[in-house]
C-alpha cells in the first residue's frame, strides 16, 4: 500500500512541476489528436448536413453504415492503414508508417464516422424546420448545408469534442501505424502502456493524470455546451 501512495505523489510531482518528458508526450498526443479532429470535423460535419437535406435511394442504408462505423476497431483501422502506408502497399512510397502523420491518418478515419453520425442527427431536425424557408429562398445545396451548420455551430462543436475525447485515449490503432517511437510518435496512451510494462508506474501515472484531466476536461466542456444549447432553445 505504501509503494502505490508512493507512486501517486511522484505522479502528482511530475505532474506538478512540468516534467520534460510528460510535457513532450502531452504536446505530442494534442498536436496529432487536434489535428485528426480537425480535419474530421471538416469531413464529418458537411457529410452529416449533406444526409440531412438530401433524399435519395439507399439514404436509409448509408446512414446505417456510418452509424456502424462509429464502432468500428481501432486495431482493424490501424492494420489497414498499416498496409496502405507499408512499403508494399499503395501508398508506401510515401514513407509516412510510423510517422505522426500515419497517427493522424488513423484518427481521422476512427473519428469522422463518429462526428458525422453526430452532426446528422443534430442537423435532422433543425432541417425540419428551416426546409420550407430555405427552399423558398431557391437557395443552393451548399448554401443550405452552410446555414445548417453555422445555426447548430454549439450542437456541432459538441459532436466534435465528441471526436476529440474518442481520439485522445485511442491506443491501438496508433500503436500499430505509429510504431510508439521515443521523441517521435510516443503519445499519452502508447506511453501509458510502454512504462507500465516497465515498471515505471510514477510517470505511466503521471501521464494516466493528464489523459484523464483532458478527457475530463472534453466532456464537461460537451456538458456544458448541451447546457446552453437546451437554454438558448426557451
Amino acid at each position: 500500500m505504501n509503494d502505490l501512495w508512493e507512486g501517486v505523489a511522484a505522479a502528482f510531482w511530475l505532474v506538478v512541476m512540468l516534467d520534460a518528458d510528460l510535457m513532450e508526450i502531452t504536446a505530442r498526443s494534442l498536436q496529432v489528436t487536434l489535428t485528426a479532429v480537425v480535419i474530421a470535423a471538416a469531413l464529418g460535419l458537411p457529410m452529416g448536413a449533406w444526409l440531412a437535406i438530401n433524399r435519395f435511394r439507399f439514404r436509409r442504408l448509408t446512414i446505417a453504415v456510418l452509424n456502424a462505423l462509429m464502432g468500428l476497431p481501432p486495431v482493424v483501422v490501424g492494420l489497414v492503414v498499416y498496409i496502405m502506408l507499408s512499403r508494399s502497399g499503395p501508398l508506401g512510397v510515401l514513407n509516412l508508417l510510423f510517422t505522426p502523420t500515419a497517427m493522424v491518418i488513423a484518427q481521422v478515419i476512427i473519428v469522422t464516422p463518429l462526428i458525422a453520425s453526430i452532426a446528422h442527427q443534430a442537423l435532422r431536425d433543425l432541417w425540419a424546420d428551416y426546409h420550407d424557408l430555405l427552399i423558398s429562398l431557391n437557395t443552393t445545396k451548399g448554401q443550405r448545408i452552410r446555414a445548417l451548420i453555422w445555426d447548430a455551430r454549439r450542437s456541432l462543436l459538441t459532436a466534435t469534442l465528441a471526436g476529440f475525447g474518442r481520439a485522445i485515449g485511442e491506443v491501438g490503432a496508433i500503436m500499430i501505424v505509429g510504431g510508439n517511437i521515443d521523441h517521435l510518435t510516443r503519445v499519452l496512451t502508447t506511453a501509458i502502456s510502454l512504462e507500465t510494462s516497465q515498471g515505471n508506474f510514477a510517470l505511466a501515472l503521471g501521464l494516466g493524470f493528464v489523459l484523464i484531466g483532458l478527457a475530463i476536461a472534453a466532456n464537461l466542456a460537451i456538458h456544458t455546451l448541451s447546457r446552453t444549447e437546451r437554454a438558448g432553445r426557451w
